[in-house]
């Protein structure tokens, strides 16, 4: 997934600012928001919640994998 810099808040300004946010979303489809300088939110307008990309998706599993990699390690026994 590419994030175009633009489109990137921090966590403290989405807390501060929603309305921008809103905004930005409304301009640019979508956001990433980031958390100790890291991406941890993407918000996107509700209309276009069922077209989410395959990138998007694999970003998210690879998520999962990583956050619960030693529950996945146990049921593969």
């Amino acid at each position: 997934m590419k994030i175009d810099t633009r489109n990137v808040v921090s966590m403290t300004n989405a807390n501060q600012n929603f309305s921008q946010v809103a905004k930005l979303v409304d301009k640019n489809e979508e956001i990433v928001i980031l958390k100790n300088n890291k991406p941890k939110y993407v918000i996107t307008k509700f209309s276009d919640t069922n077209a989410i990309s395959n990138d998007m998706l694999i970003v998210i599993a690879k998520m999962i994998l990583a956050e619960h990699k030693h529950a996945f390690e146990v049921l593969s026994k």
